[in-house]
């Protein structure tokens, strides 16, 4: 028997992929709008304040629904990775 050792934030990010490719494969759309934590999870930051400066600074679209209820695009965020992805040399 082999056993595989992963550290616990690649894990959950593998969990993640698998899930949203399932999701995918079976046509059903991941919600476009996502909480807090998923779009922290998303851009694989740990920080409230980062992710306030990126709203703040209208890098990532954002709606408000209710007082204390924030949503972020998801889309927004794939586009915002997208737009700092760097080429390999």
């Amino acid at each position: 028997m082999e056993v595989i050792c992963i550290q616990t934030e690649a894990f959950h990010n593998l969990v993640d992929t698998v899930v949203e490719r399932l999701l995918e494969k079976h046509g059903k759309k991941p919600d476009k709008w996502v909480s807090v934590e998923e779009c922290m999870s998303l851009l694989r930051i740990t920080s409230k304040t980062t992710l306030q400066k990126l709203k703040n600074e209208g890098l990532i679209r954002f709606s408000q629904p209710m007082r204390k209820l924030t949503l972020f695009d998801r889309d927004s965020i794939m586009e915002y990775l997208e737009k700092n992805a760097r080429e390999t040399f």
